[in-house]
């Protein structure tokens, strides 16, 4: 068995930045404070590990977004920077809605929507795996509108400079935080 990660609870990633405005997200997969299921778990999870992106749909976005990015991640992972699960970018402003699975990969997502690296190594979403005895993980699924129509950036940006990138160009965010965990 392995030895429980005894550390402080990291504070709301998101309070830390700029203050922004919020708009609404929801979700048919996953709740606010509520634990995510093996649907949206990583293999890493264990048996039953589905990797499934959940359902997100938004509305409310404040004038002048341009477009949209969708993040998760974990704040909870025990390192100096958290875990990157998710990180979908340049999304087109007419988008509202991702369907469940939308994070396997870059097929079929709208406009010129691509993933970038998670810190899986994968160029799509990556599920919930805190380590064993580190209690529950918050995830922090995060849409935020933007005020141009891409970042500018292409696959090969870092989790790090996508974040970088965000803080100068959200208006807005909307976030809907579940867990995972024992």
């Amino acid at each position: 068995m392995a030895r429980p990660l005894e550390r402080p609870t990291p504070p709301d990633p998101y309070s830390l930045l700029p203050a922004v405005a919020s708009f609404d997200v929801t979700s048919t997969d996953v709740a606010e404070g509520q634990p995510m299921t093996m649907k949206q778990a990583h293999p890493m999870a264990g048996d039953g590990a589905e990797n499934i992106s959940p359902q997100l749909s938004w509305s409310g976005a404040p004038e002048g977004t341009k477009g949209f990015v969708v993040t998760c991640f974990d704040p909870d992972a025990p390192t100096p920077s958290g875990f990157w699960h998710w990180l979908l970018v340049d999304l087109p402003a007419d988008c509202t809605s991702l369907p469940s699975n939308a994070g396997a990969g870059d097929d079929g997502l709208p406009g010129t929507a691509f993933h970038t690296r998670n810190d899986f190594g994968d160029f799509a979403f990556g599920g919930g795996a805190p380590p064993p005895n580190d209690g529950p993980h918050r995830y922090y699924f995060v849409v935020h509108a933007i005020d141009t129509e891409s970042l500018g950036l292409d696959q090969t940006a870092s989790a790090a400079f996508v974040s970088f990138n965000l803080v100068f160009h959200t208006l807005a965010r909307a976030i809907i935080t579940p867990t995972f965990g024992d």
